[in-house]
């Protein structure tokens, strides 16, 4: 169900728009969802710890089963940016990581407040945009980011709040093979520049199993599928992958991820001197070591989690 979540409550809403006594309660609604800024405000007065830790979502983390590791404790006096790699098909381990309590956030981090980030036109999308809401979730865009991160905690300036941020995005999505983990980091620096203005420690986290869990076209055996896919990224913002797993009742057709172990590890924080115009040379050095943070968790952990690996990790962009 959660999977399928943005089209379910779609199919639920145009079911609804279907009845015409609900139109006078649909076209306000409507016109909120457009206009609301609920998901960039940085308030998070929707969020729900009541729809966090629900126990539904420790037996979606069990399914699998997902673990999460911490190598070092966090400061409840500091904010921070997490980096979650890799993206995979849909992002569960992030999901049951930090969009809720299934695996103990607050126990491992405690005094940190965490926001999961996804796509700003998600929250356009009716019925599932309370949904994410409720979850904790909110914008990814800039503005989103730097009103969570100033605001809110002890002093009333961000600090005991942190943002999850996929660096790959919809791009490394295509990449996701088992066995196998292709990051693109190389190119993406913006997470690095918002870290500096906000002064907040940045935080690598790599999931080990997150690309397991679905099947997808190989890139490399299936180029104009890659390419078509490439052009509707280029053209859209989003893609689409081409992938399957298993469903409720066989084991090899369906969108019901398969039960492969994930475990999420959560690096060292990077701490940055905050400044408001960041030099680009300033930029180029931290980000070299949150490169150096990442490989070194996947050289420490790669025996332990990835022992059926193809490869090694890669960054490819």
């Amino acid at each position: 169900m959660h999977t399928l979540s943005i089209a379910g409550t779609l199919t639920i809403f145009f079911f609804l728009c279907s009845i015409p006594l609900l139109w006078p309660i649909l076209l306000p609604y409507l016109i909120y969802v457009l206009f609301s800024n609920a998901a960039t405000s940085g308030e998070l007065s929707f969020r729900s710890e009541r729809c966090r830790r629900s126990s539904i979502w420790s037996l979606f983390a069990s399914y699998f089963p997902a673990r999460l590791h911490r190598s070092q404790e966090l400061e409840p006096t500091r904010k921070y940016i997490f980096g979650y790699h890799p993206h995979g098909i849909i992002s569960h381990g992030a999901w049951a990581a930090f969009a809720t309590e299934a695996l103990g956030f607050s126990q491992l981090f405690p005094g940190i407040t965490n926001t999961l980030l996804t796509l700003d036109s998600n929250f356009r999308i009716p019925l599932y945009r309370e949904y994410a809401l409720r979850m904790g979730m909110a914008s990814v865009s800039r503005e989103s980011c730097e009103n969570i991160l100033s605001k809110g905690g002890p002093n009333g300036e961000g600090m005991g709040r942190a943002i999850t941020i996929v660096i790959g995005g919809a791009r490394e999505s295509l990449e996701a093979q088992p066995g196998t983990l292709r990051l693109v980091l190389r190119c993406r620096k913006g997470f690095v520049k918002l870290a500096i203005r906000t002064g907040a420690d940045l935080v690598p986290v790599l999931a080990f199993g997150e690309n397991d869990i679905y099947e997808q076209f190989d890139n490399q055996a299936h180029p104009m599928v890659h390419r078509m896919q490439l052009f509707v990224k280029k053209l859209m913002g989003f893609t689409v992958p081409l992938f399957h797993a298993r469903g409720v009742f066989n084991y090899d057709v369906g969108m019901m991820p398969y039960r492969r172990p994930m475990n999420i590890v959560v690096g060292k924080p990077i701490q940055v001197n905050q400044q408001k115009s960041p030099e680009k040379d300033y930029i180029d050095a931290v980000h070299e070591e949150y490169i150096k943070e990442l490989t070194r968790l996947w050289d420490d952990w790669k025996d332990t989690f990835a022992k059926d690996r193809k490869g090694e990790m890669q960054i490819i962009e």
